[in-house]
């Protein structure tokens, strides 16, 4: 498995402490975060290191007695992390994005303080000119920031996805398996929608504060639990994905061990999905790279096959002119 960075492990690491109600133990994290080394021994320190660092920047990562042979398990409360809404108004929103812009400490810092404090991504004080302090490039995800704003005034927002213009009324953001999801109201399908941020095609455009108009009853928690291959509004079939053993403990930790319809020698497992959607459970298994193949039904596997080919096409250069 490719090595990953331990900033962005850290970082993946608290995001899914924070993302839980029930503190987790050891094999868990290490589903759930990519990076962790495989034998016991090595990742046990590999993440006190990590809990230490978390520590050290002030970062409530609690202890807490579970059942079953690992004993403990970890969370961080939200309670403790997050800032409350400090009510600020738009001018004293400005006045932090001037300080931030006037003091440069070579850390990302005061772009995330300004993120805990609801502040964003540009201050009026400059309206008609260039922004003093640009927050559109966290993390190499420039959607997120301005996602975050459109919940926090609940304003409605368009964007490109996979081509096409679309329209939502943003209802919640959360980190899930590595990646960040936001979940809405879709007024061009007339129907609940989650997108994952990194996939979102350039910069979204806010309406208005208080332009998002969610249906009624419209539980974001709910839409949540869900896989994204399930927000489709078709009819239900199931498929059936091979993953090899490299995969198979975090795809069985993400999905829970009764998808699981069959287990082969060496490690692999054959999970079995519901799907409303095919395009987003063809996006799942293309994330998992070499590592996942469709097995039923055939028409989900060549659209497998087909993403597949229309990728390689895109990405193979024209061919060069014989020279003479």
């Amino acid at each position: 498995m490719q090595r990953l960075d331990r900033l962005e492990r850290v970082t993946d690491l608290l995001l899914v402490l924070l993302d839980t109600s029930q503190p987790l133990s050891l094999r868990e994290i290490a589903d759930r975060v990519p990076g962790y080394p495989d034998s016991h021994g090595a990742r046990r320190q590999a993440f006190e290191r990590d809990k230490r660092l978390l520590r050290d920047e002030g970062i409530p990562v609690l202890v807490e007695p579970i059942g079953g042979e690992d004993q403990l398990g970890y969370r961080v409360d939200p309670d403790a992390y997050y800032l409350p809404d400090l009510g600020l108004e738009a001018e004293e929103q400005a006045a932090l994005n001037l300080a931030v812009a006037g003091v440069h400490l070579g850390q990302p810092i005061g772009h995330d303080a300004l993120l805990k404090l609801g502040a964003g991504a540009e201050s009026p004080l400059r309206s008609g000119t260039a922004p003093l302090v640009d927050l559109r490039s966290i993390d190499g995800l420039p959607a997120l920031p301005i996602l975050f704003d459109a919940i926090r005034t609940a304003a409605a927002v368009e964007f490109d996805y996979r081509g096409e213009p679309r329209h939502v009324d943003l209802a919640g953001l959360r980190f899930r398996s590595g990646h960040w999801y936001v979940v809405g109201h879709d007024r061009d399908r007339g129907d609940a929608r989650t997108f994952r941020v990194d996939r979102i095609e350039g910069i979204p455009t806010l309406g208005g504060p208080s332009s998002a108009h969610l249906p009624d009853g419209f539980d974001a928690e709910l839409h949540f639990s869900r896989e994204p291959w399930q927000f489709g509004g078709g009819d239900e079939f199931e498929v059936d994905v091979l993953v090899d053993p490299a995969e198979a403990g975090r795809v069985v930790a993400e999905l829970g061990p009764d998808s699981v319809v069959e287990r082969r020698i060496g490690g692999a497992v054959v999970v079995r999905l519901t799907v409303t959607d095919q395009d987003a459970l063809v996006l799942w298994v293309l994330d998992l790279l070499d590592h996942a193949e469709v097995l039923r039904p055939e028409a989900t596997r060549h659209a497998v096959i087909d993403r597949l080919t229309a990728l390689v096409g895109r990405s193979t250069p024209p061919s060069e002119e014989p020279r003479r």
